[in-house]
């Protein structure tokens, strides 16, 4: 799926949709809400030089030895002023004009977004990547693993630029590659040679990965027959799998792997948790032989934020209250919303509601926001009352915009995000496995309890 590009009156007013405005509020004491850190009123350099995912939802996480690493952003990007910024941005794209796309994940903050031609989910940029092979330049304001797919679906003579590379994921951090591969290592000793299919023409384990992962991981899946998934077409891709093989191994989101298999029919007894850090995932050899899905211990540290009792107090407070999350929310939570689906669900549902309608939404602060500034006809809150955006996503800054885009003007290519040849090959296999696995075009891309 392509997007298309936004029009004037597609973007609300900054201030109203801008996580940064209210982070800014509270700290003045001008607004009685609350953030899990009031370190995000400091701009993201400050945090560069040490490792770590930065304050927000990731901050507790543990990023790996070796993670991707932002150098010193010049000092006259830093001192600039937050006007200074856009206008420099501004003028280098009009500069630049059709040699650059720029791209804005759903989850940036709107100081990003007001800048992007396109704005989607991690899949949808992807295909905008795709779409423009005129392009010389493609900045990718997300995080490290949505740069990677975009430079493995675009051309080879096009550059794809993350403003800043300390923008990673910690749940896509949370399956290493050669976690990945051990695990299938000790998957072989209970079932055997892992790609010999039985009398049925079945193979023991399926691989399938969430788009939300590395290059590497996709590389993997590619080479041992399995596919990537995303948020709108995991039961599709699920169903692929189960028609290949007894099993899936499932990664690195525990919860979308276990929503959607739940959702078709998978009691919880056959979806093991795989913890990569103990033997055989801290499983037995029985468990293992009755799984249909083996779940990687891989979360979304957003969407763990949200709670069953944040949905009964919204209900509570707003009777009749339209509850949706996103489906890496855990389990009980998709159970008692209202419905669930992707942030491309979670958009349209609100867009095409007729009547005026309160929704209680479960993702990432910065695109519920965005909705609501968007849709001032309906109240959109998010259910988690304490503000607290991804941590990753918001290490992208206009600061590091001005800084790649006036050295594109420059001449200069920087933070270029390139994936090596023999990942590549196996890792475009994977994803174009994804992208012929099409829902039916009647289906819903909700769960759960979706009435």
């Amino acid at each position: 799926m392509t997007l298309s590009p936004l029009t004037f009156t597609e973007r609300p007013d900054p201030l109203d949709a801008s996580v940064d405005h209210a982070l800014q509020a509270i700290a003045a004491g001008e607004s009685a809400d609350q953030a899990c850190t009031m370190d995000l009123v400091a701009a993201p350099w400050d945090f560069d030089p040490e490792p770590g995912y930065g304050p927000g939802a990731s901050m507790g996480d543990v990023i790996p030895t070796g993670a991707p690493r932002q150098g010193e952003l010049p000092q006259e990007y830093r001192d600039a002023s937050a006007e200074e910024l856009a206008e420099r941005v501004q003028a280098a794209r009009a500069t630049l004009g059709d040699r650059v796309v720029v791209l804005g994940h759903f989850y940036q903050r709107e100081e990003v977004v007001v800048h992007a031609d396109y704005v989607g989910d991690s899949f949808q940029l992807a295909g905008a990547a795709k779409a423009h092979p005129e392009a010389e330049a493609i900045v990718f304001c997300g995080v490290h693993f949505m740069a990677e797919t975009a430079d493995l679906l675009s051309g080879p003579d096009q550059a794809v630029i993350l403003p800043n590379l300390a923008a990673g994921c910690s749940m896509a951090d949370m399956a290493s590659i050669d976690e990945v591969e051990e695990c299938w290592e000790q998957l072989a000793e209970i079932y055997g040679d892992l790609d010999a299919p039985d009398a049925e023409g079945l193979v023991p384990v399926v691989p399938v990965t969430y788009m939300n992962s590395s290059a590497a991981i996709k590389g993997f899946v590619g080479r041992h027959g399995g596919i990537v998934c995303t948020s709108s077409n995991a039961r599709t891709v699920l169903e692929w799998a189960f028609a290949r093989g007894r099993r899936v191994l499932f990664f690195p989101d525990q919860h979308l792997g276990r929503n959607t298999a739940k959702a078709m029919g998978v009691s919880e007894q056959q979806m093991p948790l795989w913890n990569p850090h103990q033997s055989l995932g801290g499983r037995s050899a029985d468990e293992l032989a009755g799984a249909r899905v083996i779940l990687w211990h891989g979360f979304c540290s957003v969407h763990r934020r949200f709670t069953v009792d944040q949905i009964a107090q919204a209900r509570a407070d707003h009777p009749g209250v339209r509850v949706i999350v996103h489906p890496e929310c855990p389990a009980p939570v998709v159970d008692a919303a209202d419905e669930s689906g992707s942030t491309a669900y979670i958009r349209r549902a609100i867009e095409e509601a007729t009547e005026p309608t309160v929704f209680a939404i479960g993702t990432e602060i910065n695109l519920v926001k965005r909705l609501a500034a968007q849709n001032p006809q309906h109240t959109v809150f998010c259910l988690d009352p304490v503000v607290c955006p991804c941590s990753t996503m918001y290490r992208i800054h206009p600061g590091y915009m001005a800084w790649v885009l006036e050295g594109l003007v420059a001449g200069e290519v920087r933070n270029r995000i390139q994936v090596s040849a023999d990942v590549a090959g196996p890792a475009r296999l994977a994803l174009e496995r994804m992208l012929a696995a099409k829902p039916p075009a009647a289906a819903s891309a909700a769960w759960g309890n979706a009435s």
